[in-house]
C-alpha cells in the first residue's frame, strides 16, 4: 500500500493571501516521538544551573543579533509590521535574560529546611524541600505574538529555566519564523554545551494531538482559542497518566467606567479606549472588549471621543483570512441584535483588511440570558462592545454574568480613587472585578504586558485552565515540582538541600530567611 505523502507547510502572506514558500512538511507520528525522545535525553543537561542561565543569555544574544532578519520573516507571516515586532523581539530577548538571571539566583527553587525536634508534640523528623522539573514540556505557539508567544517566548524560556526540554507545536500562521528562531535556540544549545534537541519543533494540527498524548511530555502551556485549548486539555486530562495543561484560551477583559470617571475625563478615556481596542489590529489577548459606559452626558462625550477616534484608524490586516472571516461574522451577527447600535460599523476594510469599530446596546439587554449572550464572547479582532448603564444595579447585574477573564480594569473619579467618595464606589468596584480577572487595572487600559517578577498573565476559567501565570518571574512554576527529604544522611543529599548550602541558594530554614 502507498504512503500518502505529507502534507506540505507554507508560509503565507496574509496581506495577500498567497503562498510564500514552502517551509516543512507536517510532523508523522514517528518523527514527534523521534523529537521528544530527543529533548527527553537532552534533560540531564540542563541539570545545572549555570547551563540553563548560558543557554538562555546566548539564546538572547543570537535573536538580537539575527534580529533584521527575525522581524522581516514575523512581518512576511503576520502583518504586524516592524515597529511593533521590533518591541516584540526586545521583550523576547529581556525575558530570556530575566529567567538567566532568575535561573543565577535560584529563589524559584524555593529551598525551605526544617530540622529535627524530638521536643515537638510529635517529633518532627528532618525536612528538606526544594523544586525539581517535571521533565520535557510541549508549548504550542500562539498566532498574535510570533516571537513572545511563540517558539523563542515566555514558555520556551520558563521551561527551560526550570531544566525542562521543550517541544514546540508550531502556529501555522508563522511557520517560517518559527523554524528561523528554533535555529537560533538550538545554535545557542549547542554553543552553550547543551544537545540541539533541548529545543524540538513540529508542524501540523495532528502532531499537536500526538504531542499532548506522548508518554515522555510531562506539562504543557498552550496561548489560543478556547475550542483548540479544550480539546488539548482534554486529551491531557485522558492520557492513561494526566499532565498539568496550562492553557490560556479567551478574555473578554470588561472595563467599568464610572459616572465621576466620565463627567471628568470622557474625551481622554474614549481616545484611550481607541487605541486600546485597535492596538496591534484588536489581536491582543487582553483588548478590553466589554466597557460598562455610563448613560447620560457623560457617556455621550465618551461615546463622542470614541465615535472619533476610532474613525480615524486606518484599516488592517488580520493574521490570517480564517480569523478575517471569523471577526466579519462575529460583527455582523452582533450587529443584528435587537438593541444593538454600531455608531461605527466594523467590517471588511479591503479585501484582506478590516476596519476598526465598535457596538453599543443597553446594560438592560444583558442582565439575563439571551440571544445577547453572544455580546459576551470574545470577538477577536478591532471592535468593542459598550454598554450603557443607569445605575450600580446594572453595573452588578453585567459583571455577575461575566466568566473568568484576564482582566478587569476600572475607570475612576478622583475622590474614587483616592477612597474618599462617600459611597465608597471605587472600594466596592475593585471588590466585584477582582474574583473575575488575574490582573486589574485602575485608570489604565489592560493592553500590555510588563515582563517584571510581579506579573501575573492568567485568570479563571476560561481565560486559562490553572492559576498559573505565563509572564512574569513565577512563569517557571508551572514546570516544577516540590520534592522533600525526610532523614536523608547528607552525604547523599542534592546540593540544593545541604546545610553548608554551597550554591549560595536563598532558603528558609526552621521557618526563617537564612542570613548570608
Amino acid at each position: 500500500m502507498a504512503t500518502a505523502a505529507a502534507a506540505p507547510v507554507w508560509s503565507v502572506d496574509p496581506r495577500t493571501g498567497k503562498q510564500r514558500e514552502q517551509v516543512a512538511v507536517e510532523a508523522t507520528a514517528a518523527e514527534v516521538d523521534q523529537t521528544v525522545r530527543a529533548a527527553h535525553q537532552a534533560r540531564t543537561a540542563l541539570a545545572g544551573r549555570p547551563e540553563r542561565a548560558a543557554l538562555l543569555r546566548r539564546a538572547a544574544d543570537l535573536l538580537d543579533e539575527a534580529g533584521p532578519a527575525v522581524i522581516e520573516a514575523a512581518d512576511a507571516e503576520t502583518a504586524l509590521g516592524p515597529g511593533r515586532l521590533t518591541g516584540e523581539l526586545a521583550r523576547t530577548t529581556y525575558q530570556l535574560r530575566a529567567f538567566a538571571d532568575s535561573v543565577d539566583e535560584g529563589a524559584f527553587l524555593d529551598v525551605r529546611i526544617d530540622h529535627a525536634d524530638p521536643a515537638l508534640a510529635p517529633p518532627r523528623p528532618e525536612l528538606r524541600r526544594y523544586k525539581i522539573p517535571l521533565g520535557t514540556v510541549a508549548v504550542y505557539a500562539a498566532s498574535n505574538f510570533p516571537l513572545a508567544f511563540s517558539v523563542p517566548g515566555g514558555d520556551t524560556a520558563s521551561a527551560l529555566a526550570a531544566g525542562c526540554p521543550v517541544v514546540v507545536k508550531a502556529h501555522p500562521d508563522h511557520p517560517a519564523t518559527s523554524e528561523l528562531c528554533a535555529a537560533l535556540l538550538r545554535r545557542a544549545a549547542a554553543e552553550t554545551g547543551v544537545p540541539e534537541g533541548v529545543v524540538g519543533l513540529v508542524h501540523g494540527f495532528q502532531a499537536g494531538l500526538d504531542l499532548v498524548r506522548h508518554p515522555l511530555i510531562s506539562a504543557a502551556g498552550f496561548t489560543g482559542s478556547v475550542r483548540g485549548g479544550r480539546a488539548l486539555h482534554d486529551a491531557a486530562a485522558a492520557r492513561p497518566h494526566p499532565i498539568p495543561f496550562h492553557g490560556e484560551l479567551g478574555s473578554l477583559n470588561p472595563v467599568v467606567i464610572t459616572e465621576a470617571a466620565a463627567a471628568e475625563r470622557a474625551e481622554q478615556i474614549g481616545a484611550g479606549l481607541a487605541g486600546s481596542m485597535t492596538l496591534g489590529t484588536g489581536q491582543f489577548c487582553v483588548k478590553p472588549g466589554l466597557v460598562l459606559a455610563p448613560a447620560g452626558d457623560g457617556g455621550d462625550r465618551l461615546l463622542t471621543a470614541l465615535t472619533d477616534a476610532v474613525s480615524d484608524t486606518e484599516a488592517g490586516v488580520l493574521l490570517d483570512q480564517r480569523m478575517r472571516q471569523a471577526f466579519l461574522d462575529g460583527v455582523r451577527s452582533r450587529g443584528r441584535l435587537p438593541g444593538v447600535d454600531a455608531p461605527v460599523t466594523p467590517g471588511a476594510g479591503g479585501e484582506h483588511t478590516v476596519s476598526a469599530g465598535f457596538l453599543t446596546v443597553p446594560a438592560a439587554r444583558l442582565a439575563a440570558e439571551g440571544p445577547h449572550d453572544l455580546l459576551l464572547d470574545e470577538c477577536f479582532g478591532p471592535v468593542t462592545v459598550l454598554v450603557r448603564y443607569t445605575d450600580d444595579a446594572e453595573i452588578a447585574a453585567v459583571l455577575a454574568r461575566l466568566t473568568g477573564t484576564l482582566t478587569a480594569t476600572l475607570h475612576l473619579g478622583e475622590t474614587e480613587s483616592a477612597g474618599t467618595d462617600p459611597a465608597g464606589r471605587g472600594a466596592r468596584l475593585l471588590a466585584d472585578v477582582t474574583p473575575l480577572a488575574g490582573r486589574v487595572v485602575v485608570n489604565g487600559w489592560p493592553t500590555g504586558v510588563a515582563v517584571a517578577p510581579a506579573q501575573h498573565h492568567g485568570g479563571p476559567y476560561p481565560a486559562t485552565t490553572s492559576t498559573a501565570t505565563s509572564v512574569g518571574g513565577t512563569a517557571v512554576d508551572r514546570w516544577l515540582r516540590p520534592v522533600v527529604h525526610q532523614d536523608t544522611p547528607p552525604a547523599l543529599l542534592p546540593p540544593e538541600l545541604r546545610e553548608d548550602n554551597p550554591l549560595g541558594l536563598p532558603r528558609r530554614v526552621d521557618g526563617r530567611p537564612e542570613s548570608g
